[in-house]
């Protein structure tokens, strides 16, 4: 059996490492050997390239360790019944360190109505908390979207031409042209004299 521990961070910026500290002293309650598997990617994509590795290396009766739901998974539902039936096809036993029910060994072996109930129970929570960690993202990207609206921000695809914003912030604090000027002065509309006003 060996314990494959999955962190999983969103960008490079974040600190995967301090998870990965807490589960590798964790994981030595339930055996010595590890593999650690850490990935930068979005958990709203179901096909990440290292969490597909890890699938593919384990074994049955092997442990996929993961801190919290959230980093598995904030997937919509469809998804994740694909990951979680992909889980089940590779024999592994999920364990999330901060939930508690997941730590107690599940004897399959003997079918006793605590076995069931404890099986039934963990898979509730797990589904609860995946829906939660997917209403939570929502949610946050519905605030961003609703705080550049109210800025006046309107994406357009293209990225901000630096050279010319600085070309115009230096006309516009010598301040002796107008905005008009300014814009055929730097080859831009004046929509974007503007809003580079806007933002000094």
């Amino acid at each position: 059996m060996i314990i494959r521990i999955y962190v999983r961070a969103s960008t490079k910026e974040q600190d995967a490492q301090r998870a990965l500290a807490g589960l590798i002293q964790f994981s030595q309650n339930y055996g010595s050997e590890y593999v650690a598997y850490i990935e930068n990617e979005s958990g709203t994509k179901l096909n990440r390239p290292i969490l597909n590795q890890l699938l593919s290396e384990s074994l049955p009766g092997d442990i996929l360790m993961i801190e919290s739901v959230d980093r598995l998974s904030r997937l919509q539902q469809s998804d994740f019944e694909i990951l979680k039936q992909q889980i089940k096809d590779k024999g592994l036993r999920l364990i999330v360190s901060d939930l508690p029910t997941t730590h107690m060994q599940i004897n399959k072996h003997n079918d006793t109505i605590t076995t069931s109930l404890l099986e039934l129970i963990n898979n509730m929570l797990i589904d609860l908390l995946a829906t939660m960690a997917r209403l939570d993202n929502e949610k946050r990207r519905e605030r961003i979207i609703q705080g550049l609206q109210r800025s006046g921000y309107k994406p357009t695809g293209k990225k901000a031409n630096l050279a010319k914003h600085n070309r115009i912030k230096q006309l516009l604090a010598a301040n002796n042209m107008t905005k008009e000027e300014i814009a055929k002065a730097v080859d831009c509309g004046v929509a974007t004299v503007y809003r580079v006003a806007k933002s000094m």
